[in-house]
C-alpha cells in the first residue's frame, strides 16, 4: 500500500512537471495568446526617449516690466520690512538708512512671471500662452542649453490664449507638430515646463477628454497630467514625440494641480499662429447672432427630433445675420454643410471663416429646414440693446390664453416698431404652468409650436387646435432676446 502511495505521488508530480514545460513551450511559440490587458501591464509607457527628442525644444519664458523703484540707494525690501514691523508693535532694527531721493525716480526692471514656450521654427519663432506675456515690457528666452536671448513679442490673441514671440537665432531644434484628430481620450501624454520656474519639468498623464468646452473660440484637451503655474506656454506631447497641444488653464482650488488640466489644441494654435506671424493680429468672423443651446425638451416640443443647432436668442439689426433672414427662434443647424452640434461649435465655425466668405447657414424654422446666404463679416464689439417705446395702447385682452395660464394682448405699433419686428403679442399676465415655465409680464410671443403667431386671433387658431395635454413649446421675446420656452401640461 506504501508502494502504491508513492507510486501516485510521483505520478502526479512528473504530471506537473510536463504541464508546466507544455505551457511554457505553448507561450513561447504562441498557443496560448496573451491577455491585452495583460500585455498593457507589462509595456507600461517609458518617456525617456521623447524627453531627449523634444526637450531641447521647450524653453524657459521670463517676463519684466518697469517699475518705479521705490528706494533706489535703500535696502531691498526696506519698505516691506517697516510695515512689518510697524504693524505688530515691534521696535525697528538697526538698518542702513536710505539716502532722501532728489528728482523723479528713475525706472528698473522687475520680474513679472515665469512661463514655458517651445521652438516652432529653426529660425527663432516660439510658441506660448498669451497671458504669459501680456503687460511684459521685455521677454527673455532661456534655452536647455542656457543660452539666453531678448525676444520680440509677434503677437498675442487673448481670445484663444495664443502667442509667438521671436528670437534671432538659427538652427534651433522645432518641434513636429501632431494631428489632434488622432489624439484619442485614455492615451498617454507627456508635458515638460517650468512649475513654479522649475526649468525643464517633465509630467506625464493621460488625454481625460477631448472637445472640452471652457473657452470661447476653442475645444481644450482635457487630462490629468501635472500641470502648475510656470507651465502654461509648454506642450502637451503624444507618444510619437509630436506636439498635440499648448498647456493653457488649470482647474484648482489651491493654486496647484489637482488633476485637471487643459491644453490648446494644436490645429487650432497653428491657424492663430500664421496669423500673427503673417499680420501681428487675429481676424474672425461674425454673422451678428445672439445664441444659446437646445434642450432635449424643446427639440422634442418643435420637433426638430434631437438637442442640436444654435437656438437664435437675438439678431442684430443691420448684421449678416439679420440681411441674410435669420430670424430669433431659429435653429442653425448647419454651417457650411457641417453639422453644429452644441451651440457653441457655431461660434468657432464662424470666427474660424475669413470676413467677406459667402457661407450657407441652414436653419430650422416653424417645423421645416431653410438655407440661408449669408456673407460673414469681421468681429467687433457687440450694439447695445435698443430701448423699447414707453408709450402703449390700451390692450386688447385674449380669454383664450389663459387656458394654458396666459392671458395676451394686441401689439402696439410702437411697441412693434421698437423691437423690429412685424408681428406677435404681448403677455398682460402668466399664471400656473405658464409662470412656472419663467413666462412673464411684457413678454412677446412670436410662435406657438410650429404656428406663426402675428396676432391675437393667430395666437387663439393656433392654441385652439394644439394638444394641452403635451409639452408646449412657444418663442418668446424679451426685450432683444428670444428664446424657446416649454410650458408643461398641469398635473
Amino acid at each position: 500500500m506504501e508502494r502504491l502511495k508513492m507510486l501516485q505521488l510521483n505520478w502526479k508530480k512528473l504530471y506537473a512537471q510536463g504541464l508546466a514545460v507544455v505551457l511554457a513551450s505553448s507561450l513561447s511559440v504562441g498557443f496560448l495568446p496573451i491577455s491585452p490587458a495583460l500585455a498593457q501591464a507589462r509595456a507600461l509607457p517609458d518617456f525617456t526617449d521623447l524627453v531627449e527628442q523634444v526637450g531641447p525644444s521647450v524653453v524657459n519664458i521670463r517676463t519684466l516690466e518697469k517699475v518705479s523703484a521705490e528706494s533706489p540707494h535703500g535696502m531691498p525690501g526696506e519698505k516691506e520690512m517697516q510695515e512689518f514691523f510697524r504693524r505688530f508693535g515691534l521696535p525697528m532694527p538697526n538698518m542702513p538708512r536710505s539716502t532722501p531721493r532728489r528728482g523723479p525716480a528713475p525706472e528698473e526692471e522687475q520680474p513679472r512671471g515665469v512661463g514655458s514656450g517651445f521652438i516652432l521654427t529653426t529660425d527663432g519663432m516660439i510658441m506660448t500662452n498669451a497671458h504669459v506675456v501680456e503687460g511684459a515690457d521685455e521677454v527673455m528666452v532661456t534655452l536647455t542649453d542656457k543660452r539666453e536671448f531678448k525676444a520680440k513679442i509677434i503677437g498675442a490673441d487673448k481670445r484663444s490664449d495664443v502667442a509667438v514671440v521671436k528670437i534671432e537665432a538659427v538652427g534651433l531644434p522645432a518641434v513636429k507638430v501632431g494631428d489632434v484628430n488622432r489624439l484619442k481620450v485614455g492615451e498617454w501624454v507627456m508635458a515638460i515646463g517650468s512649475p513654479f520656474g522649475l526649468e525643464n519639468t517633465v509630467t506625464a498623464g493621460i488625454v481625460s477628454a477631448k472637445q472640452r468646452d471652457t473657452g470661447e473660440y476653442l475645444p481644450f484637451i482635457q487630462t490629468d497630467v501635472a500641470i502648475n503655474p510656470g507651465n502654461s506656454g509648454g506642450p502637451l506631447i503624444n507618444m510619437r514625440g509630436e506636439v498635440v497641444g499648448i498647456n493653457s488653464q488649470i482647474y484648482s482650488r489651491s493654486g496647484g494641480s489637482m488633476g485637471i488640466s487643459f491644453s490648446i489644441p494644436m490645429d487650432e494654435a497653428v491657424r492663430v499662429s500664421e496669423q500673427l506671424r503673417a499680420t501681428g493680429r487675429v481676424t474672425r468672423g461674425r454673422i451678428g447672432v445672439q445664441i444659446g443651446p437646445v434642450s432635449k425638451e424643446v427639440a422634442e416640443s418643435i420637433g426638430l427630433g434631437k438637442p442640436q443647432g444654435a437656438l437664435v436668442s437675438g439678431v442684430e439689426a443691420g448684421a449678416p445675420a439679420e440681411k441674410a433672414g435669420v430670424e430669433p427662434g431659429d435653429i442653425i443647424i448647419r454651417f457650411d454643410g457641417k453639422a453644429v452640434d452644441k451651440s457653441s461649435d457655431l461660434p468657432r465655425m464662424v470666427g474660424s471663416t475669413k470676413p467677406g466668405t459667402k457661407s450657407v447657414l441652414t436653419v430650422f424654422r416653424r417645423g421645416a429646414t431653410k438655407e440661408l446666404s449669408v456673407v460673414i463679416a469681421e468681429i467687433e464689439p457687440e450694439k447695445s440693446a435698443r430701448k423699447p417705446a414707453e408709450k402703449e395702447e390700451k390692450p386688447k385682452l385674449s380669454q383664450i390664453g389663459q387656458s394654458i395660464g396666459l392671458a395676451v394682448s394686441e401689439l402696439t405699433k410702437e411697441q412693434k416698431s421698437s423691437l423690429s419686428i412685424q408681428g406677435g403679442v404681448r403677455v398682460d399676465a402668466a399664471v400656473d404652468n405658464a409662470a412656472r415655465a419663467g413666462i412673464r409680464e411684457g413678454d412677446v410671443i412670436m410662435q406657438l409650436g410650429n404656428s406663426l403667431v402675428s396676432d391675437v386671433k393667430t395666437f387663439e387658431a393656433a392654441l385652439a387646435k394644439i394638444d394641452k395635454t403635451k409639452p408646449i413649446g412657444l418663442l418668446v421675446r424679451r426685450g432683444e432676446l428670444a428664446q424657446i420656452v416649454v410650458i408643461r401640461p398641469g398635473k
